[in-house]
């Protein structure tokens, strides 16, 4: 959507600009959208990824409105074929599109109403804001805490996700001090543990509300951030872990084998924003 083109077809979310409604031309905006997608795919290298919002402005006409999309990521695939398209239309994705987007919340959980969709095959990705806007706000200075961001990652990657965490900068182009500060909690904690999570992918112990796992080889991490016990049941089928130790010390962990798991014996209940026990499987 653009609020801000005449021609753009005015959808529920634009009936507040004062546009007239009979300026709207769809096959001129269309065109519009087109010729920019052209020129970002052919006049500055390679792109990563294109990201579509603003499809939901018109998911409650009475008449589904035809964004003609088919057409438009064919045009993206043939300019440049290893770009992915993502569609934060917040619905089970379309065809042609190579990511699923979960805005304000990990794939599953919807506690924003915006991420109900069932999850599919594709990648997936979390977007979230590091505030409380997605663009700059000079009186938003509700910030997540570096405790929550980084267990928002961790999260994300024992969801399978990707995490995209979005910062509004300033007029002038400069990052907001604040979230600067953020960044650097999380890139402090990454210097030490983001072997646990970069390359790796979901591992075979499911989410929890105590945390989840992160898995690379045959290396299992077992990320725990809320756990209110010195004791930890991990339901691991037939796979079984040859050692477990503390990720941060290599200090050895002790634990009780069973027919489909084994149960961690900690020296004391976590208090970490992270604590991770490595299990060589």
């Amino acid at each position: 959507l653009d609020w801000y083109r005449t021609d753009y077809p005015v959808g529920r979310t634009g009936k507040g600009t004062g546009r007239p409604k009979d300026a709207a031309n769809w096959k001129s905006y269309y065109n519009f959208m087109n010729t920019q997608l052209t020129e970002l795919l052919t006049n500055y290298g390679p792109v990563g990824a294109i990201w579509f919002d603003g499809w939901w402005d018109h998911d409650s006409d009475p008449t589904p409105f035809d964004w003609e999309l088919p057409e438009q990521y064919a045009l993206i695939h043939k300019l440049q074929p290893q770009c992915l398209i993502g569609n934060n239309h917040h619905q089970t994705p379309f065809a042609g599109e190579d990511i699923q987007i979960f805005e304000r919340d990990l794939p599953g959980e919807n506690t924003a109403g915006l991420s109900g969709q069932s999850i599919s095959h594709l990648p997936l990705e979390s977007c979230q804001t590091i505030n409380e806007h997605w663009g700059y706000s000079l009186v938003d200075t509700n910030y997540k805490s570096g405790k929550e961001l980084i267990q928002m990652l961790v999260r994300a990657a024992g969801k399978n996700a990707n995490l995209l965490l979005n910062v509004g900068p300033e007029p002038g182009g400069r990052l907001p001090s604040m979230a600067v500060d953020r960044l650097k909690e999380v890139g402090h904690w990454l210097s030490k543990y983001g072997n646990t999570i970069y390359g790796t992918r979901g591992g075979v112990v499911g989410p929890h509300t105590w945390g989840v796992s992160t898995q690379r080889g045959n290396k299992l991490y077992i990320h725990i951030m809320d756990l209110q016990d010195t004791g930890l049941y991990l339901p691991l089928g037939n796979r079984m872990p040859k050692q477990a130790t503390e990720y941060a010390t290599g200090k050895r962990v002790n634990f009780t084998k069973h027919a489909d798991g084994v149960t961690l014996h900690l020296n004391k209940v976590p208090t970490d924003i992270d604590y991770v026990v490595e299990l060589t499987m």
